[in-house]
């Protein structure tokens, strides 16, 4: 029945693309005056993490509000005022398309832009009927939606942030591209939490190395045996480890860990984000903490699914990072012989360089 749902949508916007009159074109806005500006990002964190330098840029350069569309899956990491001035959650159970039109026309934006690298059916619904001098989006085959539309860069040469700081362009907006990063600021709260977790497991300061085992996907779990053959050998440098997982893995993270390494484990985003700041070195699967890693310059070690495509993954923007990329669809069977030949002098340097302070 859903995908009778979503064929039907997907007819009913081919036709209303179809028959829609092409709106005038614009490329560049009058940034002289205030700006109501109304973006969209809906799916997932990792989605929403890597719009945040636009926002940023945006917000800082502008005379403007800045609104978010976000889903109920990435709300949260909009609410900061270094990137918006309100954020509005559409949740597509709960709420008819319709009902969001009418609230986004009330609104009287400026500028609508659809952050959204492929086609969405309910961005689109939203952006035709919008009643907005100014509509931005990609260049997706839906151009007759836009008044603006951006070139999309390669995305088998440029990182997906790169693409994102595109929608800069209308706005005449410049900025030094080597100081663009994700931004991300865990609530004090988590903080405290983190922090007295990490004075109750580990009362001797030391070099801290966080193994995060928990991704969106089974197809992201690398296996009980490797993670725990990493952990031995890593097991002599005497540093302080700290297991990461959801609680849904927490079966998995107490094989792992056994009865020598502690487990943090939370639900809450904001928690565990507070924990990759206080690291000194994260290994992971390919996952939306990869870009809190980021936020906070964390060397990563990654484990990354390129399966059936070409664009470049998703990796740490601004933390120095080695990976490990298979083009099967899972991670399973990345050897781990062959990740602790590569990990081990990339892990090294931090830690001497940690040592020799």
């Amino acid at each position: 029945m859903k995908s009778l749902e979503i064929i039907i949508r997907k007819i009913l916007l081919n036709l209303l693309i179809f028959f829609k009159r092409k709106d005038n074109q614009n490329d560049k806005l009058d940034t002289s005056e205030y700006l109501n500006i109304l973006l969209i990002r809906l799916n997932r964190i990792g989605d929403a993490l890597v719009t945040t330098p636009l926002l940023y840029e945006l917000k800082k350069n502008l005379n403007c509000k800045i609104t978010v569309l976000a889903s109920s899956y990435n709300y949260f990491i909009f609410d900061n005022s270094l990137l918006t001035d309100e954020v509005i959650v559409f949740n597509k159970k709960l709420q008819r398309i319709s009902t969001l039109i009418k609230h986004i026309n009330k609104n009287k934006y400026d500028v609508i832009i659809d952050l959204h690298d492929d086609v969405s059916t309910t961005v689109s619904y939203l952006i035709a009927f919008s009643k907005c001098k100014y509509k931005i989006g990609f260049q997706k085959g839906t151009e007759k939606l836009y008044t603006t539309t951006i070139a999309k860069l390669d995305p088998s040469k440029h990182h997906i942030i790169e693409r994102m700081m595109e929608f800069t362009k209308p706005f005449n907006i410049s900025y030094n591209p080597t100081k663009i990063n994700i931004i991300y600021s865990p609530k004090p709260d988590s903080i405290i939490i983190v922090d007295s977790y990490i004075e109750k497991h580990f009362p001797v300061n030391n070099f801290l190395l966080g193994i995060n085992i928990s991704a969106g996907s089974d197809a992201r779990f690398w296996g009980i045996k490797n993670y725990k053959d990493l952990i031995s050998s890593l097991s002599n440098y005497g540093i302080n480890t700290v297991l990461l997982c959801l609680e849904r893995d927490l079966k998995y993270a107490w094989e792992i860990a056994g009865r020598d390494i502690p487990i943090f484990y939370r639900n809450s985003f904001d928690e565990f984000a507070a924990m990759i700041s206080k690291l000194n070195f994260l290994i992971t699967p390919d996952t939306s903490i990869v870009h809190i890693a980021s936020a906070f310059q964390v060397p990563l070690f990654g484990l990354y699914v390129k399966y059936n495509t070409n664009d470049v993954v998703w990796f740490p923007y601004k933390s120095d990072y080695e990976v490990i990329i298979t083009n099967e669809p899972t991670i399973k069977n990345i050897n781990s012989n062959l990740v602790k030949e590569k990990l081990t002098p990339f892990f090294e340097k931090y830690f001497y360089e940690y040592k020799s302070k």
